[in-house]
């Protein structure tokens, strides 16, 4: 459950930040799946500005959920979420041009191939064919899996759909990327793969906030959240701490 005061102190830094005007902010959010339910998320405020920001923490206690309302997939019971337009991130503009979005499942259509994949996702934002085509070539050279263009995501091995799913999200270049654990069960090499396109994509104004336990990207962050050290733990967790 994410339950920040504005006493603790990574989020009396937020507070002062959420006037910025490139952040994407989120203010005293709360959310629960069910009414019966205690809250999932109570009171969470955060500035996240232009770079990466890791968010870490142990299972359950609520990062995918967090990356799910930032996106506009799901609503607050209370609270607000402004994007860097200052508007609603269930802005269907907001969705289709400026978000980026890899969900741990993938969700890449099984009937296109990759390049198709890609095509889709900037056809849906606007892009012009060969603007299309260049972008492509170039997240699918970055991220090891040019040689996989034409194929469907069947055939591939997990860690390529996984880099495939990324190349995705990265064709339209979106002002604002979320990524719900991007390099779960991968080895290193493949790793190093992803954070050097993560690198080539966060440049100007971009933000990129990764949901992750994976310690390896810690390096990668401009900023990390560990909701370790101030949310509390599921119960079965409590003993082993």
């Amino acid at each position: 459950m994410i339950n920040v005061s504005r006493d603790t102190p990574s989020c009396a830094g937020a507070e002062r930040s959420l006037s910025g005007a490139d952040a994407f902010t989120c203010r005293e959010i709360c959310f629960r799946y069910f009414r019966q339910q205690p809250w999932i998320i109570n009171g969470f405020s955060y500035a996240f500005g232009p770079g990466i920001t890791l968010i870490k923490g142990a299972s359950g206690c609520g990062k995918s959920t967090l990356l799910r309302l930032m996106a506009g997939y799901l609503t607050p019971s209370s609270g607000s979420i402004l994007t860097p337009a200052g508007v609603s991130p269930k802005d269907p503009e907001f969705q289709r041009r400026d978000l980026g979005y890899v969900f741990q499942q993938l969700n890449l259509l099984p009937l296109a191939t990759v390049t198709r994949n890609l095509a889709l996702a900037a056809s849906l934002a606007g892009l012009p064919v060969h603007e299309t085509s260049e972008r492509s070539a170039k997240w699918l050279r970055l991220l090891g899996i040019e040689e996989f263009a034409n194929r469907l995501p069947k055939s591939l091995s997990g860690g390529q759909q996984q880099r495939a799913a990324i190349a995705r999200s990265l064709v339209k270049e979106p002002l604002v990327l979320l990524l719900d654990e991007p390099t779960s069960g991968l080895d290193d090499l493949n790793t190093r793969v992803i954070i050097r396109a993560l690198h080539e994509y966060v440049t100007g104004s971009r933000i990129c906030v990764i949901s992750s336990h994976d310690a390896r990207l810690e390096s990668l962050a401009h900023e990390v959240l560990d909701f370790n050290r101030f949310l509390p733990l599921e119960g079965h967790l409590e003993a082993l701490v």
